[in-house]
């Protein structure tokens, strides 16, 4: 995929994605406790000699619940967006939160992306841990602690680049105060986040306030202001033209910035121009599109994260894809299997999976196949609703008709990835007959 400019941009020097691979340490943890669902008779073995078994997920033997992610999905999508990214001239920096999986980033980067994305301190130390060399931070940074470490960081690797929003004119004073604290030899890069509108999360609310932080910006020795960014996921009463219009006041400010001078100091790095959620990344593609050509090459970056494993209902029904079916479609790559435990009446059932094990901040599970506990046939989970969810119970409402018994398997597809990916600690990847040939590690 690589760098994307403005069309009549030149090409900026191209540095390491990511330090040596150290995913590859992760293969050297030792199977145990910790980690759910894993089979007891594996205790002791390393999750690479367990991988390399090659177990089948349902005669393996795994306990219920566990949580499966299809490893031909998985690759699906991240080649849908790297070729989407490439046919629109846009570089890609996945929000690495909604996985938080090392695993999943390298392949991210091996699939082309610019860098990763984070959302807090945390997650940022979890990638430089594992190599990873471009992250844009999609928040404010005021953690005096975190811009000391941030500070170390750049100090040791002339290679690492980091890019974080600034949002306020107090801001800009508190990490500045906080950078020269810790003697920072380096400047932090950051870019101006505009809001999405009166109402919306974070950001600059108007033009005239991002040109004051911007100025706040110039007059420190340990900043250097790189573009601009925002998120247009949270413009209020959101549409295809309401959020084109928002991405075009995003251009505009940078247009506007260029022009007083204020992306001198990173000029030799291109101005960063950034947006692009998993819901509009369509609007996104459009506007930055027709952004004219600035002082220096601009990398329009987008941060869609979401992708990666999809799902079976927040973002299938959000799905740019849904409106440009012609790019292609993305694949849902959950599936939570649980046990029927309980089958108390014809009208009722429960499996052993719950809150811990399931998302349901936005839906609920969907029951989409049953596997016999008799004879391992696998049939769609006709007249079997789940109604509600405890804490290690699933509740299922069967109609008259429903097959199903105490013992039966039920794969269930699950709605918004990040709460799916923050309850497992390591998810078996799976092939399509069972086959499990790698487990992906979590670090939430």
């Amino acid at each position: 995929m690589g760098v994307a400019y403005a069309a009549t941009t030149t090409s900026i020097e191209e540095a390491p994605l990511a330090a040596d691979r150290p995913v590859a340490g992760l293969a050297d943890e030792l199977v145990d406790h910790r980690f759910k669902a894993l089979p007891p008779d594996a205790e002791g073995l390393t999750v690479g000699a367990l991988a390399a078994e090659r177990r089948n997920l349902f005669t393996g033997g795994f306990t219920t619940p566990v949580l499966a992610l299809s490893a031909e999905s998985v690759e699906h999508n991240l080649a849908l967006l790297e070729t989407y990214a490439e046919r629109h001239g846009l570089a890609f920096a996945p929000h690495g939160k909604t996985s938080m999986a090392p695993q999943l980033f390298d392949r991210q980067l091996a699939h082309g992306a610019w860098g990763i994305t984070a959302a807090v301190p945390h997650q940022a130390r979890v990638y430089r841990a594992y190599g990873i060399r471009r992250i844009f931070l999609a928040n404010e940074l005021v953690d005096a602690a975190a811009l000391r470490w941030l500070a170390g960081e750049l100090d040791a690797d002339p290679e690492f680049r980091f890019i974080c929003y600034v949002d306020s004119v107090r801001g800009v004073e508190l990490m500045d105060e906080a950078l020269r604290a810790a003697g920072a030899s380096r400047p932090v890069d950051v870019v101006v986040e505009l809001g999405a509108g009166e109402g919306a999360r974070t950001g600059v609310r108007t033009e005239a306030e991002c040109a004051a932080v911007a100025a706040a910006v110039a007059t420190t020795g340990t900043l250097r202001l790189a573009g601009v960014a925002g998120y247009e996921g949270e413009v209020p009463d959101a549409s295809g033209e309401r959020v084109r219009e928002w991405l075009r006041r995003l251009v505009a400010l940078a247009v506007d910035l260029d022009r007083a001078g204020r992306f001198a100091a990173t000029a030799a790095e291109g101005i960063v121009i950034s947006a692009g959620g998993s819901a509009w990344f369509d609007a996104v593609a459009d506007v930055f599109a027709d952004i004219p050509d600035l002082s220096a090459p601009v990398l329009k970056l987008l941060r869609s994260g979401a992708y990666v494993s999809h799902d079976d209902g927040h973002y299938r029904h959000l799905t740019p894809f849904n409106r440009v079916p012609e790019e292609g479609a993305l694949q849902p790559a959950f599936r939570l299997w649980a046990q029927v435990v309980s089958r108390p009446c014809a009208e009722q059932a429960f499996l052993n999976a719950g809150k811990r094990d399931a998302a349901y901040d936005l839906d609920l599970p969907q029951a989409q196949v049953v596997r016999s506990g008799r004879d391992g046939t696998v049939r769609p989970a006709t007249g079997i609703t789940v109604s509600g969810l405890s804490d290690q119970h699933t509740w299922l409402r069967t109609e008259p008709d429903a097959e199903l018994e105490v013992g039966d398997w039920v794969g269930m597809g699950l709605s918004h990835p990040c709460t799916s990916f923050d309850k497992w600690q390591l998810i078996p990847l799976v092939e399509a007959d069972g086959t499990v040939t790698d487990y992906i590690r979590t670090f939430f």
